[in-house]
């Protein structure tokens, strides 16, 4: 029932979509290579690729580890940095007929505020800023661990940013309710969560971690559950929508996470298994919908 009678469109942060379901920053890349695959513009939107001011190459030894109910990546944010975005990408991403999501990632406050000014004139919709970076001028914590470093950073990029502004938060937030009130305090229009959550893998052979980092980013049906709670908590404590990630690989997944209270959801892991899984997801919904008698995802929005 691809296109059935009811009304799955959102709203978020001010952005009509189609209906609610985006592919996460960096299980997509700019949507050129799923495109081969199927219409992307069936989709309500489509986050980028994470960008950082600089181009990088990634991380070298092991990138991709699959587990029982997921995968570890190390990827390293590889990305054409944002005048590569600009020079190669832009083009093709800006032309999208769905919502059009800038991933904005950065190793120092320097490195947000001078990205969002290049990216300010630029035809999107939303920036999602991705405080889940080691700062490294403050020994390598990462920005969305500590409410009060979180609460800086947005209030910095906020005051530069002329984009609508999403932060997408990370697992490892020490009081993440506390670091999604300072977010809206400091003037995002919405938030995106979960991120990875921190994990790790043993060679037992080579007697050393799989990953050269040692610790890599857990995605996929693991971290569902967890990620659900930490949904629900946020959207309770917050005013601002709240777009749901973390293991999200059906329509009935999509579903726990809008009654939790998401606006939207944000599908990655699953589409390297099946490439076109969002179009699955919208269908499914849009068929629960039409079962339930319901007309708008308002209506169940948030009833948990």
């Amino acid at each position: 029932m691809r296109g059935g009678a009811v009304d799955l469109s959102v709203d978020f942060a001010g952005i009509k979509m189609k209906n609610p379901v985006v592919l996460a920053s960096g299980t997509c890349g700019f949507g050129r290579e799923l495109a081969e695959r199927f219409d992307v513009e069936k989709l309500g939107g489509l986050a980028s690729k994470g960008l950082t001011l600089k181009a990088r190459d990634g991380n070298s030894g092991v990138r991709i580890w699959e587990t029982p109910s997921g995968i570890m990546n190390s990827i390293g944010l590889e990305n054409p940095g944002v005048k590569g975005f600009i020079e190669k990408e832009l083009d093709w991403f800006g032309s999208l007929n769905t919502a059009r999501i800038v991933n904005l990632g950065g190793h120092c406050l320097d490195d947000y505020l001078e990205g969002v000014s290049l990216l300010n004139d630029l035809d999107f919709d939303i920036l999602e800023l991705n405080i889940s970076c080691p700062n490294v001028k403050q020994g390598g914590m990462n920005f969305g661990v500590k409410t009060e470093v979180a609460r800086e950073v947005v209030r910095r990029v906020r005051g530069v940013c002329r984009h609508r502004l999403s932060v997408k938060l990370s697992p490892n937030a020490e009081d993440i309710v506390e670091l999604a009130r300072a977010c809206e305090e400091e003037g995002a229009d919405g938030l995106s969560l979960t991120n990875t959550f921190l994990a790790m893998a043993v060679d037992i052979y080579r007697r050393r971690p799989v990953f050269e980092n040692t610790y890599a980013g857990l995605s996929g049906p693991a971290i569902k559950p967890i990620s659900l709670r930490m949904v629900h908590q946020v959207a309770r404590g917050v005013s601002i929508p709240v777009m749901g990630i973390g293991g999200i690989s059906t329509w009935q997944d999509a579903v726990e996470f809008i009654m939790a209270g998401a606006t939207a959801v944000q599908i990655g892991t699953a589409t390297f298994i099946k490439p076109d899984v969002a179009l699955d997801v919208i269908e499914g919904t849009a068929a629960f919908m039409k079962e339930e008698r319901i007309e708008s995802l308002e209506e169940i929005r948030g009833s948990i």
